[in-house]
């Protein structure tokens, strides 16, 4: 095929608009070619769903169609095998592809660009990037919450201290525990569904901004694109990136919930804790203290929440004063998209890592379950349902009970009868049967509680709700 003539000074993007080139501090500051390369499968996908609909309406003649798709073809498996040279000066891969595909099939490379700008182009080509992005970071959390599943049903009934105000506060079981981040990541979940469900319009046929005169069918490439729709209003079409937004703020969300679990194994891991043990392949030794193991991974999926968090404002700042339709400020948009999801899948395989091979202190967590004086609270619920004390009063008696112990420097399950009936004379031996952190762990058989028998249940509930 014969090659595209060649054209200087003006740029060959812009037409004959511009009698001289851009300076180099231009060219350097409006190329996105460096990030939005990453583009390129969806860019093509986009193009052969145009050419497709062009020759099927007829705008495209047949032999320049198969002409065009087999150039695309060439082009993509250039990208995909490393051959293919990305140049600055074409400034994106929108015009990087049409430049090489004018190199394989000369002129009839010039008609794909019909009844499309490179403004709905880049609208289409990121909805399916990050459309992309949205079912991998599902699968992925679908895959961190089968294995804290497993990890809680080998332990439900594992005693541990629950915590409120990091202060020791009633037993709970380790399998309960690890449940709570199951739920967290089960609504993680649910809003990368729900984001997706919006951002399944398609931008292509919007053109520039007012939609265009050819008589397209819109309606055929957001089928062949998969998209449920085309975007209903040409304007909204090019400007909208809502989705983008959509997609940081659930990952941001996601990135929280995964540095509150990060958080907990940073200090569960500590000497002070021991409650359980990452394995050698997330954690590092230090470079002086030769005892020292560090979870590393855990913090760093601590601070990475950050970058996600901080995606979600940069791109928050770069929209909030923006006219419509395009302006050159939305090129800014995919940096802070392509790195959050970079992150955040990073951050998912390496807390699934942790917690697959996480070895877990069931004997440190049952001693230390009843540090605190956390079964007091089944004092007061014991002198509820047997004595028919007021909760009020109930909870004051025991506040006696728990100062006493102190005194004494015991649990509350080493005081004896007598200084129990010496606070109330309506406590009788059966309030031992409760003070036991197995025996409070299990009497919480209340929807959601904690009780192992409910641990077990909901982790099979948990299956059928997530898996």
């Amino acid at each position: 095929m014969s090659k595209a003539p060649e054209q200087t000074g003006a740029s060959a993007m812009w037409g004959g608009r511009f009698a001289g080139g851009p300076s180099a501090v231009m060219q350097r500051i409006n190329a996105s070619i460096d990030f939005d390369k990453r583009l390129y499968a969806q860019d093509i996908r986009g193009s052969k769903a145009h050419c497709a609909m062009l020759v099927e309406t007829g705008i495209l003649s047949p032999e320049d169609g198969a002409a065009i798709l087999d150039g695309l073809e060439t082009i993509h498996r250039e990208i995909e095998s490393g051959q293919f040279v990305f140049r600055t000066e074409l400034e994106d891969i929108h015009m990087n592809i049409e430049a090489r595909l004018a190199e394989l099939i000369g002129d009839a490379a010039g008609r794909l660009h019909t009844a499309r700008s490179r403004n709905d182009q880049v609208a289409t080509d990121f909805r399916l990037w990050v459309r992309d992005a949205l079912d991998g970071m599902e699968g992925a959390l679908k895959e961190l919450q089968a294995t804290l599943i497993d990890k809680a049903e080998a332990h439900a009934d594992a005693v541990m201290p629950g915590f409120t105000h990091l202060q020791a506060a009633q037993p709970v079981t380790f399998g309960h525990h690890l449940l709570a981040y199951v739920e967290m990541f089960g609504r993680d979940r649910g809003r990368l569904r729900d984001a997706r469900l919006r951002l399944n319009e398609c931008p292509l046929g919007a053109a520039a901004l007012a939609g265009t005169s050819f008589p397209i069918d819109r309606h055929r490439t957001a089928r062949e694109l998969g998209f449920d729709r085309p975007a209903a209003n040409s304007l909204d079409a090019v400007s909208d990136r809502d989705f983008a937004l959509e997609f940081l703020a659930a990952g941001a969300i996601c990135a929280v919930h995964l540095s509150r679990l990060a958080e907990e194994l940073v200090i569960w891991t500590t000497a002070q804790f021991r409650f359980v043990a990452l394995s050698d392949a997330f954690t590092t030794g230090s470079s002086i203290m030769p005892q020292k193991r560090n979870p590393d991974a855990a913090e760093l999926v601590r601070a990475k929440a950050g970058r996600v968090i901080g995606a979600l404002n940069a791109l928050l700042v770069v929209m909030k004063g923006l006219p419509l339709a395009y302006s050159k400020d939305m090129q800014d948009d995919k940096e802070p998209v392509f790195e959050a999801a970079d992150t955040l899948e990073l951050s998912i395989a390496a807390m699934t890592g942790m917690i697959r091979d996480l070895s877990v202190n069931t004997l440190q967590l049952k001693d230390s379950a009843g540090a605190g004086f956390t079964t007091a609270t089944d004092i007061a619920d014991w002198l509820v349902r047997v004595a028919g004390v007021p909760f009020r009063q109930a909870h004051h008696i025991t506040g006696r009970i728990v100062r006493l112990a102190e005194d004494q420097g015991c649990t509350l399950e080493e005081l004896s009868l007598a200084d129990l009936q010496a606070v109330d004379p309506r406590i009788t031996a059966e309030v031992f049967g409760v003070l036991g952190t197995e025996a409070s762990a299990a009497s919480r058989t209340s929807f959601g509680g904690t009780a192992p028998a409910n641990v077990a249940a909901a982790a099979k509930a948990a299956r059928q709700r997530f898996l």
